[in-house]
């Protein structure tokens, strides 16, 4: 399987219109993966919180035409990052959306843990409440977002409900990289799965992004890395190497914790 993780960078000045373009080529450039994956927020940038009400769409608005047009035009799955969404009711949510190859939709997933603590997205927008996985040909998608990384509950959810490879859309901040690199290799070692982890580049309201998308198997070991610009991250994985490992090192059935309570 050929995945692309395309690490925007979000940048004042440029405005949504044009980074909206310019992704979507991004995108159509990619013709040939099997997967293709944007960040967290790119639109407006996930720490520009004064533009997420003025930047907010419907689901089916503008970035999400555009992220359609451009999957079917490559022929690629396509997890094109979250937007602002804003709800019917008025609600704003940190939404994912994940594109077949002919364009049309294959899930949403409102952000379950919103960062900030009393500020910030935390208190701009509404929490998520459901898991969502993907089925591709060749693997399940658990899909998560960014602050998501820190609540490993979240990740053993998606495996039990069938999750193969996580994928973590981001705008992770440069000063906690050293953390971004750590959740996401005990994410997948811990869970006994692959890893395509996709930030942002550039800086966000001042605050400077990680970078450094990255691709983690199913033994935690990093199978390539960007560096801390703007760039497409193409990895290429056997993802029947999840169920190797799951049947050579079986810890998931050892579980004890957490478990459902058997019925009768």
């Amino acid at each position: 399987m050929r995945a692309s993780l395309i690490q925007v960078a979000v940048e004042e000045g440029e405005s949504v219109e044009n980074r909206r373009r310019r992704v979507a080529d991004l995108v159509r450039d990619q013709a040939g993966a099997d997967l293709v994956v944007l960040p967290e927020l790119w639109t407006t940038g996930a720490f520009a919180y004064e533009e997420f009400g003025p930047a907010a769409e419907p689901l089916q608005g503008p970035t999400y035409e555009a992220m359609a047009k451009a999957a079917s035009d490559a022929g690629v799955w396509l997890h094109a990052g979250s937007i602002p969404e804003r709800d019917p009711d008025g609600t704003l949510y940190n939404t994912s959306l994940v594109f077949s190859p002919s364009g049309e939709q294959a899930a949403a997933y409102r952000k379950i843990h919103r960062f900030g603590f009393d500020k910030g997205e935390a208190v701009l927008m509404g929490a998520g409440e459901e898991l969502v996985t993907v089925r591709l040909p060749s693997t399940t998608l658990g899909v998560a977002t960014c602050y998501d990384l820190r609540f490993p509950e979240l990740f053993r959810g998606l495996v039990d409900a069938g999750a193969e490879t996580l994928v973590v859309s981001a705008g992770w901040p440069e000063r906690r990289r050293a953390h971004w690199t750590l959740l996401a290799r005990a994410r997948a070692v811990e869970n006994q799965a692959f890893v395509l982890a996709c930030g942002t580049a550039g800086t966000h309201a001042g605050i400077q992004q990680a970078g450094h998308s990255f691709a983690v198997d199913p033994w935690g070991e990093v199978l390539a890395e960007a560096g801390a610009g703007e760039e497409v991250l193409t990895v290429e994985f056997d993802p029947g190497k999840v169920a190797t490992t799951r049947e050579q090192f079986p810890a998931l059935k050892d579980r004890v914790l957490g478990l459902a309570p058997p019925r009768g």
